[in-house]
Formats: C-alpha cells, sequence, structure tokens
C-alpha cells in the first residue's frame, strides 16, 4: 500500500521501516559504499544542499569519521553545475558519491526541481567537477505531506519519509525507501535480532538475509503502527480524494494567506511582516503551502518569535518559531552569518530556545503550514490574528520602553555606607502601602521574625559598602511595599508584611503543586479555577489552611513526611526534575472535587540537592549552587509598582474602562513588590540588597498568558498580554528574576515590607568602571 501510494511496485523499490527520517538518514550514511580518502581508487564526496534539514547535515558526522569529505552546495551553484560536467573519458569512473537534497524546503516551502534526481544520476548536473558516478537521496519528508511523489517517474536511490506528517499518526514510524538497484551494495556492520540467516556466537560467522528489509530492520519492528498505516493511507484518499487534490486546496490557502499577509502596512506604509520566499506562490509546483515570515514594527524591526508564539498561543494558533532544523536556509533569508551563529552561541543563544533577538538581530523566524485538514477559516483565523494584534487601535498609540535615565558611577568612600540621594529622578504618584494591600482575596499575615537590631544594622552598613561598585544615584529611596509567596504553585497569593528566607527563596514559597493523574504538573494555563485555591501558612500551628468558594477549609501540616508510607517519586517542572511526594487521598479528593477532575496535590521532597542552577554571581561566591523550589526561572520575581502604574494606563485606554492597580499586580504574580521613582529601572540593576539580604539579578521575566487570567475570577482576557507587547515595543517582559546568597549570621533572614532596596547598576557603556583602586 505505501508503494502504491509513491506510485511505484516492489520491483523497484524497498520499504525499509525505521524509527523515523532522522533514523532513516542515519541508516544511509551508515551503509553507504564510501570510499574513503588514501585508497588507490578515486575517494567519494557527501554532497547536500545547504538548504536541507539538521538530519541531512548531520550525516557529514558519519562521513567524516570513514574519512569521506562532505560538500555543502547552495540553491543557486547546483543550477550552475552543468559546467561540472566532465569529459567522455572521464565518465567511466564507479566511486560512488551521494548528492542530498530535499524535495521541499522545511523552511520556506520552495520545491527544488523533481529533474535533478536524472539530471545528476546521468551526469547532465555535477554537484562537484569529479570522476564517479553520482547517487541521490531525496529528502521528502516536508514534501510529501501534501504533495503526490511519483517514483515511476522519479527514481531516486533512497527516500527517507516520516509517516505522521502525512496523516498526522503514528508518530515514531518512518521508513527508508531504497531503489532495488544500489541496494545489494549497501554494506552493513552491525546485526541484530531478526537480520541474520545464520550466525555463530564463538566464532567471526555471520551470515545476513537475502532481503533487504530484514537485513536493515534491526530487532522488532513497530508492527501495530504499520499495521495502522494501511487504514491511513486508506481514510485519507476517502477523504481527500489523493495527492493531487491536497496539493491544490493547500496550495489555495497558503496562496491566499500570503498575498494578504504580503500587502498590511501600517498607517505609514511600512509592511506588517518580512516574509522569507524564493517564489511569489503563483505555482504549486515550485511553491508548497509553507509561509515562513517575522512580523515587524511601524519602524522595520523585528517583532521577536517568541513574542508572536505567546501572542498566537492566545488565538489557539499553533505556530513554528526558530529555525526549524535548517540553519542553511535560515542563514540565507535571514542574513545571519557563520560568525554571527557563533556569536549568538557565545551570548546563550541554542536551538530551540526562546532567545529570538540579540543586538536587534532576529535569531529566526515564525512559520505556518497547511495541510489537507486545514480550512479557509483556519487561514482567515490566522489573518484576523496578525491584523488585531498589529493593526487595531495599535497605530493610534505610543509605546514606551525602559527609561532612557543616563547612568553615571561614582566611588563611595569607605566611611559613607548609604547613598547619595538627589532629587533627579521624577517621583510616581504615591500610593499608600495600606492601599496596595488592601485586597479581602488575598491572605495577609505578618511574622514577628525580627534580628537584634544592632547586628542587622552592621549587616546592613556591611552590604551597603559592598553593594555599589556602580550605584544608583539621585531619586527618592526605594522601598518594598509587598512581599507574597504561592505555597501551592499556580494558585493564589499569600501576602505577608515580613517572612523568613530560606535556602530556596521565601519560606515555603511553592513547595506544593498540583498535578493531574499522569503526574503531569498543572498550572492556570490549563486550569485557570487554581488562581481560586486560597492557601495561608501559620507558622505558629504549623499547617497551611487551604480555602476555596465553596469548599471547606481543609489543613496540610507543614512538618515533610518522612515515615516509610511517603513514596518519593519524580516530576518534572520546566524540564527540571524534582523529587516530591504524595500528600494523600483526602487533599487529593479535595482538589479533584474543587477543579472537576482527578488531580492529587504533591510536595517538594527536601532531598533536593539535585535541582539547582549554577550561576556566576559576580561579586558573590563564583560558580554558587543555588538550590530552587518548584518555580520555573529562580528564587523570587519582583516588580516595581511605578512599571505597573505605565502599563496600567496603557491597558485602561485600550479597553476604554478603569483599571485598578491591585488587580494588575495580583496578574503579575511577584513575590516583591518595590517602589522605584522610574519606571523600569529595575531591568539596569545587577544586584540588590534588601535589609540584610543580597540579590543577584539573573534576568528579566518574560511573560506568558497568565497574565491575562484575572486572579479573583479565572477569567481570561488577551487584551492584556497584547497591550503588554504593544506598550514595551517588541518584547513582553516585566519584572526581573531574583537569587539570594543568604549572608551567614545567627539568625533568620527575614523579608520586610518597608525595607529599603539598594539596586547596582548593570555595567554598560553608558557607565565608565571605577579603577582598581576605586573598587
Amino acid at each position: 500500500r505505501i508503494l502504491q501510494h509513491f506510485h511505484t511496485t516492489a520491483e523497484d523499490y524497498t520499504i525499509i521501516f525505521t524509527s523515523g527520517c532522522t533514523a532513516a538518514l542515519k541508516l544511509v550514511a551508515e551503509a553507504f559504499p564510501w570510499v574513503p580518502e588514501g585508497t588507490k581508487q578515486p575517494s567519494s564526496r557527501f554532497c547536500y544542499l545547504t538548504d536541507s534539514h539538521t538530519s541531512v547535515v548531520g550525516m557529514r558526522g558519519i562521513t567524516a569519521s570513514m574519512n569521506v569529505l562532505s560538500v555543502p552546495i547552495k540553491p543557486k551553484e547546483i543550477l550552475l553545475s552543468e559546467k561540472n560536467r566532465l569529459p567522455a573519458e572521464e565518465q567511466n569512473c564507479t566511486t560512488p558519491h551521494l548528492f542530498s537534497y530535499p524535495a521541499q524546503s522545511n523552511f520556506s516551502g520552495t520545491k527544488y526541481p523533481l529533474s535533478w534526481i536524472q539530471d545528476i544520476k546521468s551526469g547532465k548536473l555535477c554537484p562537484i567537477k569529479i570522476p564517479g558516478k553520482w547517487f541521490v537521496l531525496l529528502d521528502a519528508a516536508s514534501y510529501v505531506s501534501s504533495s503526490p511523489l511519483d517514483l515511476g517517474v522519479h527514481q531516486a536511490d533512497f527516500i527517507p519519509v516520516s509517516f505522521y506528517k502525512i496523516f498526522g499518526f503514528p508518530t515514531g514510524l518512518g521508513a527508508l525507501l531504497v531503489n532495488n538497484r544500489i541496494a545489494p551494495l549497501l554494506r552493513k556492520t552491525y546485526f541484530g535480532g531478526g537480520t541474520a540467516a545464520a550466525y555463530l556466537a564463538g566464532e567471526d560467522f555471520y551470515f545476513p538475509r537475502k532481503s533487504i528489509a530484514e537485513r536493515f530492520e534491526d530487532g522488532t519492528v513497530s508492527f501495530l503502527d504499520i499495521i495502522a498505516l494501511k487504514h491511513g493511507f486508506d481514510v485519507l484518499e476517502k477523504l481527500t480524494g489523493g495527492m493531487e487534490k491536497i496539493k491544490q486546496h493547500t496550495f489555495a490557502l497558503a496562496r491566499y494567506t500570503y498575498t494578504v499577509l504580503s500587502t498590511l502596512k501600517y498607517s505609514n506604509g511600512a509592511p506588517v511582516v518580512r516574509i522569507y520566499s524564493d517564489t511569489d506562490f503563483s505555482n504549486p509546483d515550485v511553491q508548497g503551502p509553507v509561509i515562513n515570515f517575522n512580523v515587524l514594527d511601524e519602524n522595520g524591526e523585528v517583532i521577536g518569535f517568541s513574542q508572536v508564539d505567546k501572542m498566537a498561543s492566545l488565538y489557539n494558533i499553533h505556530v513554528r518559531t526558530g529555525c526549524f532544523c535548517n540553519t542553511g536556509a535560515c542563514q540565507l533569508h535571514l542574513g545571519i552569518s557563520n560568525e554571527d551563529i557563533q556569536r549568538n552561541l557565545q551570548a546563550g543563544h541554542v536551538c530551540g530556545d526562546d532567545i529570538d533577538l540579540i543586538d536587534g538581530r532576529p535569531t529566526g523566524s515564525v512559520r505556518i503550514s497547511f495541510g489537507y485538514m486545514s480550512s479557509f477559516e483556519d487561514a482567515q483565523t490566522f489573518l484576523k490574528f496578525i491584523i488585531t494584534t498589529r493593526l487595531s487601535k495599535l497605530d493610534t498609540e505610543i509605546s514606551f520602553q525602559s527609561s532612557d535615565t543616563k547612568l553615571t558611577t561614582e566611588a563611595v568612600p569607605d566611611d559613607h555606607p548609604s547613598f547619595n540621594y538627589a532629587d533627579k529622578l521624577s517621583p510616581v504618584p504615591h500610593i499608600s502601602d495600606s492601599k496596595l494591600r488592601n485586597n479581602s482575596s488575598v491572605t495577609k499575615t505578618t511574622v514577628n521574625w525580627q534580628p537584634p537590631e544592632a547586628e542587622a544594622e552592621s549587616i546592613r552598613a556591611a552590604v551597603s559598602e559592598t553593594a555599589v561598585p556602580t550605584c544608583r544615584r539621585g531619586g527618592k529611596p526605594i522601598t518594598v511595599t509587598n512581599i507574597y509567596l504561592y505555597p501551592i504553585k499556580s494558585c493564589s497569593a499569600f501576602e505577608v508584611t515580613e517572612w523568613p528566607v530560606g535556602n530556596q527563596g521565601l519560606l515555603y514559597d511553592r513547595n506544593w503543586m498540583v498535578v493531574n493523574q499522569n503526574g503531569v504538573c498543572m498550572t492556570q494555563k490549563q486550569e485557570p479555577r487554581l488562581c481560586l485555591v486560597n492557601p495561608s501558612v501559620d507558622l505558629k500551628q504549623n499547617v497551611m489552611v487551604i480555602q476555596a468558594e465553596g469548599m471547606d477549609p481543609i489543613s496540610v501540616s507543614l512538618e515533610e513526611n518522612t515515615g516509610k508510607e511517603a513514596v518519593i517519586s519524580e516530576s518534572k517542572v520546566c524540564s527540571h526534575r524534582v523529587k516530591t511526594y504524595d500528600c494523600g487521598e483526602e487533599i487529593a479528593g479535595w482538589f479533584s472535587l474543587f477543579l472537576g477532575r482527578p488531580c492529587r496535590l504533591i510536595r517538594q521532597s527536601s532531598d533536593m540537592k539535585n535541582r539547582s542552577h549554577q550561576k556566576n554571581a559576580k561579586g558573590l561566591a563564583s560558580a554558587t549552587s543555588i538550590s530552587l523550589s518548584l518555580v520555573n526561572e529562580a528564587q523570587y520575581l519582583l516588580i516595581n509598582v511605578a512599571s505597573i502604574l505605565q502599563l496600567k494606563e496603557h491597558i485602561s485606554a485600550r479597553l476604554e474602562e478603569p483599571l485598578e492597580i491591585e488587580e494588575l499586580i495580583r496578574r503579575f504574580r511577584a513575590n516583591i513588590v518595590i517602589s522605584a521613582p522610574e519606571s523600569f529601572e529595575e531591568e539596569e540593576w545587577a544586584e540588590i540588597s534588601i535589609g540584610a539580604l543580597r540579590f543577584q539579578v539573573v534576568g528579566p521575566c518574560s511573560r506568558c498568558q497568565i497574565i491575562c487570567i484575572d486572579q479573583r475570577s479565572g477569567e481570561r482576557n488577551k487584551e492584556f498580554l497584547q497591550s503588554l507587547s504593544a506598550a514595551r515595543g517588541r518584547k513582553t517582559n516585566l519584572g526581573i528574576y531574583l537569587m539570594n546568597q543568604p549572608l551567614h549570621s545567627y539568625f533568620p533572614d527575614t523579608l520586610s515590607v518597608g525595607s529599603q532596596v539598594l539596586p547596582v547598576l548593570k555595567e554598560n557603556t553608558e557607565i565608565q568602571p571605577p579603577t582598581s583602586s576605586e573598587e
């Protein structure tokens, strides 16, 4: 049935089942009859188009180990390769060479000519000028998902395919279609179960099976999934009428979307998107149903793909972002040099992360693809998303950025531990602490845990002296206005005025989390009603009380269950593995009843030395191992009331209704809320000290859709993330992450409302570093 789908028969092709397209490519690299360098016979070459998937480029690792040279070929170069044709006397060489190219670029959807197959095999096209016989590997993974491939006409030697890309099931199953003319030449060293006709355990004797497929399918194939393939192909044919109709249908959607996207303009005439394409989407034979682009702002600057992805998720739209495992095409279309790739790596960017802009330049892009199940309504939904988020009201609004306050450096004398404040920065409207904390839905408590004043003052003085190599000058003092902890991850905040600090952050902050019946962490993204669960911690009674409307309160002991009945298991929090234990049936039943689905409450085990972050904390102990609770990124999250106030004005204008500052503060779920004179000045800080505590800033907090959830009702409003994006101009950062290095003292460290915040500025080009004597 598979061969029928590709218009060929078992006389011409053999199917070797693999775990996926990548495994099929690896098999070709290992089994191809390469002739290495250093032999009497001319050596082989592995040539590949630079617009190729990582799994194709990765084949060069295997060929290099076999002493075979790899040669990358740019798309424009292959069109000029007729000049590489060999004279007749050199065309009799039998050295095998392999050329690989994609039938369709997975980056841009460009379809490369299938005629290249025969042209290269016949010698009409030569990727490089070298004697030998060329074989062709056609990477068809992207192409066959929406286009018919006729192997009766275009007889490539190797065709790797991935079935889930065709009809969505099953994952983990691919195949390599091998032309029977080359199959006998393939070599194999390892032999697994089912591949041997006979072998001896005591001697070096092995005789392979005659069938090529059986010889290369090591171990048990995924036979249950293989059985399902027939049904997949049959249903695909029944639903759509065949691949040609799929090709026309998906291309029509892509062409319509491309046409509208390419004509979208801001009021100043600037384009809304930059499309990366080699075609004008006029011909389905040269363009697949893939559109690759970046969104631009009114000034033509790229908006990072990570931000676009977050916004798309609010509209239930799934996009791919990054470089799509195709660095060659990404470099070509985005103008990224080899040196840029290496510099980006040094800057911390790796494939698959969210670092989308470095020095204002994009590290990747956004890709949308259409399949046989895609509809015209899907295309319209996507276009409405772009228009709504980029053009709706946006042209009449003024984006605001981080504070542009000029920073200066001045040495602080040893006998002057405090900062020299001057009223240079304009103060924000005053908001009293009582007003900020007047929130009936957030529990608030005070812990009388104050150190001896003399010792505390001496430590504060010591911190002040050491924490100002580059100090913030001018303005009014910065103070802590609110402190929140979140005992249960993604549940409601618990507000306090003083609270002890442990080695993982605020004591009991995010020590518990709710998981579904599969043990996967539940957050407000999946279950917004979690914000209606109100936990409060009573240190005197040594319990956590959990309340929710319509439910009887329930208590959980703060004492860790270390008995034999406590079963320690592993859970995952943002790719980090953590050790946890279950809190029992009673509390599991409480959460299951309230949320209306089976779930359980688990707690982090104290045996958490395995979950730590290695941070090079400047001014602190280098390569310090910092312990984390069940947080995503860092021990603490800090936000600035001045920043919230500026955002409040922006959102209120878009919503055309008043907005309470308290509601906004709750949406951003910070641990520490401060009142600083300037909005977003916290983004210029490298370290801060609060009382006797010293913190390192480890980076900005890039916001997700959770800020769209009203923490009092659980209702969503996507306007909040859109407003933050518009307000900040191409990013969704608000707040900073902190890590703490507790000072060694004989009293417990505490964090208190009203404490003064002493920041240390980042080093940047506007700040002249002090001399060594000043340091």
